[in-house]
């Protein structure tokens, strides 16, 4: 009995020492507006590089700092060259797809959202596979809720940047599109400046789904994250859903946090958080704003418990699961 245990806590100790861990920023520069997904083994990688869509890949949190880095599509056309923004990686079928935000060199009055179509692993090659959105409309992502997906994006109600849903009616294109949220409250609105909500994505949880979004002003260090509690019913009405917030606000050095998405541990038992913010105090949008991390936890309830981005720097244990 006493050499079982012996043996048992020697091999937790191992366990322990060979379990990952990692420090904020997983990327300290041009982190904006992460997407990350976890496939055989790896860490997936997209983040806004204005110019063309990257990928980078490694095994560990802490080894996407220096992680294999693949340019996977840049495109010549006028229309959509230009102005990069916000990839997201999803596996549909068979096939992988990067869902993005593209337009002209002049403004930004031509973002419109794309899709590419890859093959059977994220460092496959793409190709181009069409324009989602006739109208302006930024930060596409897919929602699932029972058995059908749904294209959420930010778009324009009137003069306001709201979330818009519509149903897809292949990866490659969807149907009519319906507002879903507009930035009304007063921190979807940061003074003085235009309301906001973008940035939207997907969180399920024990049978609970969330869809997460950014509010207020990226400019400034009211950014945070705002949530959607799904009440059942048909998913692209406003009625369908209540809105709470706001969460995740600017703490610890770390302001404007959001624009994130949400990947599940390797073992498949926790949530994880991962977002951008920037560390300069008036707020940022553009390529000072770093990618960072933070485990999610659960209120009695079944709501996400967000917390508040941790300072940088400080050593954290990896997603359960995961091997240095």
């Amino acid at each position: 009995m006493k050499l079982t245990f012996i043996v048992g806590a020697f091999t937790n100790l191992l366990a322990l020492a060979s379990a990952a861990s990692f420090s904020n920023p997983l990327k300290a520069t041009n982190g904006s507006d992460p997407h990350m997904t976890y496939y055989n083994g790896y860490y997936y990688l997209m983040t806004t590089t204005w110019t063309n869509l990257q990928i980078t890949r490694a095994k560990t949190l802490e080894g996407l700092k220096t992680g294999e880095t693949r340019v996977v599509w840049t495109d010549s056309d006028p229309s959509r060259c230009c102005n990069v923004w916000a990839p997201e990686l999803h596996k549909i079928g068979n096939s992988w797809y990067i869902y993005y935000t593209a337009g002209n060199s002049q403004n930004l009055d031509g973002q419109r959202m794309h899709v590419l179509k890859g093959g059977g692993n994220p460092f496959s090659r793409y190709s181009y596979a069409g324009q989602l959105t006739q109208d302006w409309g930024i930060d596409g992502s897919i929602l699932a809720v029972q058995n059908k997906s749904y294209f959420v994006w930010s778009c324009f109600s009137g003069t306001l940047q709201s979330l818009c849903i519509a149903p897809m009616n292949s990866p490659t294109t969807i149907g009519a599109r319906k507002v879903l949220s507009e930035p009304l409250l007063d921190w979807e609105r940061a003074q003085g400046q235009p309301p906001v909500n973008e940035g939207p994505t997907a969180l399920y949880h024990n049978g609970k789904i969330f869809l997460v979004y950014s509010a207020s002003f990226c400019w400034t260090p009211s950014y945070q994250l705002g949530v959607l509690t799904y009440n059942g019913g048909d998913p692209t009405l406003a009625s369908s859903w209540t809105k709470t917030g706001p969460f995740f606000s600017s703490a610890n050095g770390n302001y404007g946090p959001g624009h994130n998405c949400f990947i599940n541990s390797p073992d498949g038992t926790e949530v994880w958080n991962i977002y951008h913010a920037t560390w300069i105090q008036t707020g940022n949008c553009d390529g000072n704003r770093y990618t960072a991390a933070k485990k999610v936890s659960w209120n009695a309830d079944g709501s996400p418990n967000f917390g508040s981005p941790d300072p940088l720097g400080i050593v954290t244990a990896g997603p359960s699961g995961e091997k240095a």
